[in-house]
């Protein structure tokens, strides 16, 4: 979500103003009406907690009256419980204490969904799919995540105990990690795709992003970049100010990158690349229907100034700025305040309907190269492109690519979905990995440059087979580049790093290779200006 940073004393007082001027400043007859629907409130708590079948905790109750009020409003506006806030503020900053795991409690197993790179639990030789067994000498049996968390993060320096069960490991392996600083790093992959062609993956917007951009794009520069592949598929957006100055990067001073409009005090503002970016380098900007909010704000902004080529899919539609309040005891609300506009007058913002359904399932339809327009909807681009607003942003170069770039069969989609490359990753490891974590049952060891054979690809289908679905054949023919390419992402990701991962995988992607052919295009594009 694009959302304005506010320190928390800031985020007090916004909210007191706020109060103040909703109830202060109405009539005594619209105070008696609210202060009426208070006490109906109250009473409807009060009946709940005293005579429901069970004993209610009152904080789950207020909790979740708040949020289906915000519910009401859009599909965006939410409340933060502790918890979450807490875990919103660490993506924004981009650090933390611990180990560097990230856990879900499935059938009463806490299991290890994601790792970070160079963190200590990836060191130790932790995967995906891993069930944290013991913490200590407790057993987690029926844990929730937090219970997990609690023991397992603490002050750099110390240590954890922990136990992990494998798939395919009969005993259970014994670690001991010692706790760092664990940085959530935006920009995932930054590399040389040819010569001259730079390529960086920008997955999230956080507090560190532009930071994290500059140093890659000093690094790609000095490695001879002529030309970039900026990746923002995927990316579901982050604070407002790092998106304009991602934006500002490769934009004149003073160029326009979004504006806001509201109706509260300090709403409407409009935002200006601070400093003289790099505008003189090709740009393809990658872009699919999970691109959203931040993600849409740089975007917008380079195509308005005609900066870059967009290539790829519409992206997701959500142009809501919001402002993150934190309310009482670390609680918080990710409440609406306006709405941004690209620098042509575009609104991205898609409609909703009153359930939200299909706003939220937009990401599963397939896309088209076109869709009806109307007259109010069209704006123009700089150079004089038309554009048009009302729902994401239409790339200047339609490429489809559901999943990782390919546009697969929904039976293989379904197979990615259901994890099945991630399980099947399990059966593989790195030859001479000597970390403490790396015994496994693995049948396949493999090095760096290695690729998906014929007996893999048919094992993999054997295993999918056997997880109880039914094999569509037409489908897994024509997917086969598919299917090889997420078997190699997944196991890359597991044993290489995502760098190295992404760096295959480009090889292969149709959206990728597609982009590649328009820098032609996009240097005409800036030499025009």
């Amino acid at each position: 979500m694009a959302t304005r940073r506010i320190p928390a004393a800031a985020t007090i007082a916004g909210v007191s103003i706020l109060t103040g001027l909703a109830i202060g400043a109405r009539p005594a007859r619209t105070q008696d009406r609210l202060a009426a629907r208070y006490d109906l409130f109250k009473a409807a708590v009060a009946a709940v907690r005293d005579q429901y079948a069970e004993p209610v905790d009152d904080a789950r109750l207020v909790y979740g009256s708040i949020d289906g009020m915000l519910h009401t409003l859009d599909p965006h506006s939410s409340f933060l419980e502790p918890r979450q806030y807490t875990r919103i503020r660490e993506q924004q900053v981009g650090t933390y204490k611990g180990i560097g795991i990230t856990i879900v409690a499935l059938d009463g197993a806490i299991t290890v969904t994601k790792l970070f790179e160079n963190s200590p639990a990836y060191r130790a030789g932790i995967r995906r799919n891993d069930v944290l067994a013991r913490v200590g000498k407790e057993d987690t049996t029926g844990w929730d995540t937090q219970d997990v968390v609690d023991r397992v993060r603490g002050p750099k320096g110390t240590t954890v105990d922990i136990s992990i069960r494998r798939p395919g490991v009969a005993q259970l392996i014994d670690l001991t990690i010692e706790r760092d600083d664990i940085k959530i790093t935006t920009v995932t992959a930054a590399f040389m795709m040819t010569p001259g062609t730079g390529y960086v993956r920008l997955q999230d917007f956080s507090e560190m992003t532009n930071d994290e951009l500059g140093e890659a794009l000093a690094r790609l520069t000095a490695a001879g970049m002529e030309r970039l592949v900026l990746d923002l598929r995927d990316n579901q957006g982050g604070p407002l100010d790092q998106a304009i100055a991602v934006s500002s990067r490769f934009l004149k001073r003073g160029q326009l990158v979004v504006y806001t409009r509201g109706r509260v005090r300090g709403a409407d503002e409009d935002y200006h690349a601070a400093e003289a970016g790099n505008t003189d380098m090709p740009l393809i900007v990658l872009v699919n229907r999970r691109s959203a909010s931040a993600a849409e704000i740089v975007t917008g902004a380079m195509q308005d100034h005609d900066r870059a080529l967009v290539v790829g899919e519409t992206t997701f539609g959500k142009a809501l700025v919001q402002g993150v309040y934190r309310i009482s005891g670390n609680a918080a609300l990710a409440l609406t305040t306006g709405r941004y506009y690209t620098p042509s007058g575009r609104l991205i913002q898609r409609p909703w309907d009153g359930t939200f359904d299909e706003y939220i399932t937009y990401e599963l339809r397939d896309q088209t190269a076109s869709r009806a327009h109307t007259a109010a909807e069209l704006k123009y681009t700089a150079g004089g492109r038309k554009v048009y607003s009302g729902g994401g942003i239409e790339p200047d170069h339609f490429v489809a690519g559901s999943a990782e770039g390919f546009n697969p069969s929904r039976f293989s989609r379904a197979v990615r979905d259901r994890g099945a490359f991630i399980l099947f990753a399990e059966r593989f490891t790195k030859d001479g990995d000597e970390r403490a974590g790396a015994r496994s049952a693995a049948r396949y060891k493999v090095g760096p440059g290695w690729t998906v054979t014929d007996e893999m690809a048919a094992d993999f289908k054997a295993f999918v087979a056997s997880q109880r679905v039914r094999i569509d054949e037409a489908a897994w023919s024509a997917d086969q580049a598919f299917m090889k390419a997420m078997l190699r992402f997944e196991v890359d990701t597991d044993l290489f790093g995502i760098e190295e991962a992404r760096r295959n995988l480009a090889k292969t992607d149709p959206q990728m290779q597609a982009a590649l052919g328009f820098f032609e295009d996009a240097r005409k594009l800036i030499a025009k200006k």
